[in-house]
Protein backbone atom coordinates (compact mmCIF):
# COMPACT_ATOMS: atom_id res chain seq x y z
CA UNK A 1 0.00 0.00 0.00
CA UNK A 2 1.19 3.56 -0.77
CA UNK A 3 2.86 6.03 1.69
CA UNK A 4 2.99 9.72 1.04
CA UNK A 5 4.34 12.45 3.18
CA UNK A 6 2.69 15.94 3.76
CA UNK A 7 5.50 18.43 3.84
CA UNK A 8 4.79 22.08 4.48
CA UNK A 9 7.81 24.55 5.12
CA UNK A 10 8.66 28.05 6.05
CA UNK A 11 11.72 28.92 4.15
CA UNK A 12 14.12 31.52 5.84
CA UNK A 13 16.54 31.28 3.16
CA UNK A 14 15.24 30.46 -0.31
CA UNK A 15 18.56 30.84 -1.79
CA UNK A 16 20.75 28.48 0.49
CA UNK A 17 17.57 26.02 0.41
CA UNK A 18 17.13 25.73 -3.55
CA UNK A 19 21.22 25.22 -3.97
CA UNK A 20 21.89 23.05 -1.34
CA UNK A 21 19.26 21.10 0.28
CA UNK A 22 16.22 21.09 -2.43
CA UNK A 23 18.80 19.08 -5.30
CA UNK A 24 20.17 16.82 -2.43
CA UNK A 25 16.73 15.62 -1.14
CA UNK A 26 15.08 15.17 -4.64
CA UNK A 27 18.28 12.87 -5.37
CA UNK A 28 18.15 10.88 -2.09
CA UNK A 29 14.22 11.02 -2.94
CA UNK A 30 14.15 9.39 -6.56
CA UNK A 31 17.20 6.97 -5.27
CA UNK A 32 14.83 5.58 -2.32
CA UNK A 33 12.10 5.22 -5.00
CA UNK A 34 9.56 7.99 -3.91
CA UNK A 35 8.25 10.60 -6.43
CA UNK A 36 6.89 13.74 -6.20
CA UNK A 37 3.45 14.79 -6.65
CA UNK A 38 3.21 18.10 -5.44
CA UNK A 39 5.46 20.98 -5.17
CA UNK A 40 4.21 24.63 -4.34
CA UNK A 41 4.63 28.37 -3.03
CA UNK A 42 2.84 31.06 -1.54
CA UNK A 43 0.49 28.79 0.79
CA UNK A 44 -2.70 30.48 2.16
CA UNK A 45 -3.94 28.81 5.57
CA UNK A 46 -7.36 28.38 5.19
CA UNK A 47 -7.79 27.11 9.27
CA UNK A 48 -5.77 25.53 11.66
CA UNK A 49 -1.93 26.12 12.15
CA UNK A 50 -0.04 26.09 9.33
CA UNK A 51 3.35 28.34 7.68
CA UNK A 52 1.09 31.20 5.76
CA UNK A 53 3.04 32.02 2.46
CA UNK A 54 5.02 29.06 2.80
CA UNK A 55 5.71 25.71 0.39
CA UNK A 56 3.97 22.47 0.24
CA UNK A 57 5.64 19.11 -0.83
CA UNK A 58 3.45 15.92 -0.82
CA UNK A 59 5.89 12.47 -1.88
CA UNK A 60 4.34 9.42 -2.92
CA UNK A 61 6.10 6.34 -1.81
CA UNK A 62 5.24 2.39 -2.83
CA UNK A 63 4.83 1.63 1.20
CA UNK A 64 5.39 2.54 4.31
CA UNK A 65 8.11 0.75 5.11
CA UNK A 66 10.21 2.35 2.02
CA UNK A 67 9.22 5.53 3.22
CA UNK A 68 10.39 5.14 6.65
CA UNK A 69 13.67 3.67 5.44
CA UNK A 70 14.42 6.93 3.79
CA UNK A 71 13.21 8.92 6.52
CA UNK A 72 15.54 6.96 8.66
CA UNK A 73 18.43 6.28 6.65
CA UNK A 74 22.04 7.74 7.46
CA UNK A 75 21.80 9.35 3.73
CA UNK A 76 19.15 12.01 4.78
CA UNK A 77 19.66 12.31 8.43
CA UNK A 78 23.35 14.01 6.11
CA UNK A 79 20.87 16.14 3.93
CA UNK A 80 18.50 17.19 6.68
CA UNK A 81 21.30 19.32 7.79
CA UNK A 82 21.29 20.97 5.04
CA UNK A 83 18.06 22.88 5.98
CA UNK A 84 19.11 23.69 9.31
CA UNK A 85 18.69 26.85 10.43
CA UNK A 86 17.17 27.87 7.38
CA UNK A 87 13.58 26.40 7.43
CA UNK A 88 11.03 25.39 9.44
CA UNK A 89 9.64 22.04 8.31
CA UNK A 90 6.33 20.07 9.32
CA UNK A 91 6.13 16.53 8.08
CA UNK A 92 3.54 13.64 8.21
CA UNK A 93 3.21 10.55 7.00
CA UNK A 94 0.16 8.63 5.56
CA UNK A 95 -0.90 5.43 4.06
CA UNK A 96 -3.63 3.95 2.62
Amino acid sequence: MSAWFIITTKVHDKVAFTARYSPAVAELTAKFGGQYLVRGRKGLVLEGTGYEGGGAVVIEWPDAETALRFWNSPEYAEVKKLREGIADVSVTMIED
